[in-house]
């Protein structure tokens, strides 16, 4: 694992992406590296680019950030980011290192951050 984390925000809000971003931005050791708007474009992404990390939507049109999850690569974590309670076992069941509701406040994500950390290290 190298210094810096590369990661993705995908998230069908932009007001969600640039949360968190900004969250990120306050980090060490983070880089955001895209914002994609739908998982047909994160696809995109990770397919030409290497990624340590997404903190992926769930509930998006199209493909859900479930469904996305499954088809990639198990070596990129995943951080789910939902407004909605009612999914957190099927993140679980992926391997996702965390679960944040919406509004993310950053303490929380900072924990989940830290939690990316803890796991990266054991594996």
């Amino acid at each position: 694992m190298s210094n810096v984390v590369s990661c993705i925000i995908v998230d069908d809000e932009i007001m969600a992406r640039d949360i968190i971003a900004n969250h990120l931005l306050k980090i060490k050791n983070i880089e955001v590296t895209a914002q994609c708007k739908n998982a047909i474009e994160a696809f995109n992404y990770i397919s030409n680019h290497n990624v340590d990390l997404i903190f992926l939507n769930i509930n998006m049109p199209e493909i859900s950030g479930i469904s996305f999850a499954r088809s990639i690569n198990k070596e990129i974590k995943i951080i789910f980011t939902t407004a909605y309670r009612d999914y957190p076992v099927e993140g679980f069941d992926l391997q996702a290192v965390d679960y944040l509701l919406k509004p993310i406040a950053f303490k929380r994500l900072l924990k989940s951050v830290d939690r990316y950390f803890e796991v990266t290290l054991l594996s």
